[in-house]
């Protein structure tokens, strides 16, 4: 981290856009949130954000400082134009080349997973680690590779995207196109459509996850499924990145068991003959995304 300038982030969410700003040392000075507003428009999305970059670089009385963007989707090299966001509205625009535009200055944009494991890597439960996998399970699945300090994106900026992997070619469809991805299992969309299919009834993830710790026989049954989904998929992890620490974040982490019953799944599975990667929740909450998009900037 560069020690000698201010670091201002925003982290674009669906609901909420969120800034910060940190000195040198990665100390917070200044944080604001204001509402993204979708429903009115790209246009909108991008007039909201360079107002709270005002605000944010008025903070520091615009003394030097980096800035950087976490966002759901990517840029695409091919294109240019932003690929893969839920705030469909923003799929297809020229997201960086706008930004830089309206506020005269270079953007860095990452997604939002890529600042999620850059912030525990350098602020977080990766700390003093080389190669950090940072994993969100929540109502998808999304994932970021950060090595010394760095995050690694990957000739075709999906690095990390370990939740398009393909665990069953018979499997549900995913919107991504392919069948049987991570998601469609073990995100808590995807867990709760499986436990639809099964049995003929919505309950919500966390619902699911209760009612297997007072006994209820079908969430237990596939709350078992569920551990061993998420083993097979952490050890197809582990046996190709190999990583010094992998730090689960999104809604599905605050599951208990997943450090007990399902860190043991991935260890049945690991190409090794024992685990050595330890697998755990992460520390700096909903903080992480906006701290990492600071950590990013340019």
């Amino acid at each position: 981290m560069n020690t000698g300038t201010y670091r201002l982030g925003i982290d674009l969410g669906g609901t909420k856009i969120e800034g910060v700003v940190l000195d040198g040392s990665g100390k917070e000075l200044f944080r604001k949130r204001v509402p993204t507003d979708s429903h009115r428009g790209y246009e909108a999305i991008v007039e909201s954000i360079r107002n709270l970059y005002d605000d944010l670089a008025a903070a520091v009385s615009n003394r030097p400082h980096t800035f950087g963007i976490g966002t759901p989707g990517a840029i695409s090299l091919k294109t240019g134009l932003l690929k893969n966001s839920n705030t469909v509205c923003m799929i297809g625009k020229p997201l960086k080349k706008d930004l830089e535009r309206v506020l005269g200055r270079p953007v860095a944009i990452q997604n939002d997973a890529n600042c999620f494991a850059e912030a525990e890597a350098m602020l977080g439960a990766g700390r003093g680690k080389d190669l950090v996998f940072g994993v969100i399970i929540g109502t998808g699945c999304g994932g970021g590779i950060v090595y010394k300090g760095e995050v690694f994106t990957g000739i075709n900026s999906i690095a990390g995207e370990w939740g398009h992997m393909s665990m069953d070619p018979a499997g549900p469809v995913c919107y991504c196109g392919t069948r049987g991805c991570v998601e469609t299992y073990i995100s808590g969309g995807g867990f709760e459509k499986r436990y639809a299919e099964r049995y003929g009834e919505h309950r919500k993830a966390g619902q699911i996850v209760e009612a297997a710790r007072t006994g209820d026989p079908k969430a237990a049954a596939m709350m078992e499924l569920y551990y061993e989904w998420f083993g097979r998929c952490m050890a197809n992890l582990i046996n190709v990145l190999d990583p010094d620490i992998i730090v689960l974040g999104g809604g599905m982490s605050k599951t208990d068991e997943i450090y007990t019953r399902g860190v043991r799944a991935v260890a049945e599975r690991v190409f090794s003959d024992s685990l050595e990667t330890p697998i755990v929740r992460h520390q700096l909450g909903d903080s992480a995304g906006v701290l990492g998009a600071a950590m990013i900037g340019i």
